[in-house]
């Protein structure tokens, strides 16, 4: 099955079928990350009867002028060159790209998949942008959801779903969209709780601080780097050390 980074000649659907042959967790039992996001996509589409870029090009991008968001690069031009983690230093990835994700896992990039409106939507891996554009999202979650969301789902977004089992890491939990700080001492950061966070295998990363008024997007274009190597850290701490 593919992860929507690489590049298969398959469908959506068909990655959904492959995908329903993986075991699943008993329910309340443990929280994993995983491709459920795409799962959603699937669903979006059988919901509004429209393609998931269309639809959420009329739900979310449209109503909130990101103009470079999109499942394709609008401009290929503009799209910026992807460098993963190397000695002495960064270097240019090749198409395709194999490199090391976690313990006797590898993640296989596709830079052109970009470039390539034949390739299915992958809901959550699939969409290319600007950090000004993702700014223009998270601040309108943050603010209330306006105009795409009701104050009610916005808060949800940004609230641990999963109970009292371990997200990500100690301290934290997972919501609708990302990461939740439960407990920032258990979680060893200086955000708040209740701040919300997440990021891409590209190397870009972001965070959400409703009791600090703050949002953070950093693009670095370097994997794994730019996701959770000690810029990330260096970064989160120089911004609390300046919020101080």
């Amino acid at each position: 099955m593919s992860d929507g980074l690489d590049e298969p000649r398959i469908s959506l659907n068909e990655n959904l079928r492959r995908l329903g042959s993986a075991p699943l967790f008993r329910p309340s039992e443990a929280w994993r990350y995983s491709l459920s996001i795409d799962v959603l996509g699937a669903v979006v589409e059988e919901a509004s009867g429209k393609a998931l870029p269309q639809t959420v090009a009329e739900l979310v991008t449209q109503p909130l002028g990101m103009r470079d968001t999109a499942f394709w690069a609008k401009q290929p031009t503009r799209l910026a060159t992807p460098y993963y983690d190397s000695k002495p230093a960064p270097a240019r990835m090749a198409d395709p790209q194999s490199i090391p994700f976690g313990e006797g896992v590898r993640l296989t990039y596709s830079p052109s998949r970009a470039l390539d409106p034949k390739a299915y939507p992958s809901g959550g891996a699939g969409m290319v942008g600007t950090a000004p554009d993702l700014m223009r999202l998270f601040e309108a979650i943050r603010t209330g959801g306006k105009p795409i969301l009701s104050a009610a789902m916005a808060a949800s977004m940004m609230r641990n779903q999963i109970g009292s089992l371990i997200g990500p890491r100690p301290g934290v939990g997972f919501g609708f969209g990302g990461a939740v700080v439960v407990d920032p001492a258990a979680a060893h950061t200086p955000e708040s709780e209740g701040t919300w966070q997440w990021g891409g295998v590209y190397g870009h990363i972001w965070f959400v601080d409703p009791a600090q008024k703050l949002t953070v997007v950093a693009f670095t274009n370097t994997a794994l780097e730019g996701l959770w190597g000690k810029f990330t850290t260096d970064l989160r701490d120089v911004v609390y050390e300046s919020v101080k």
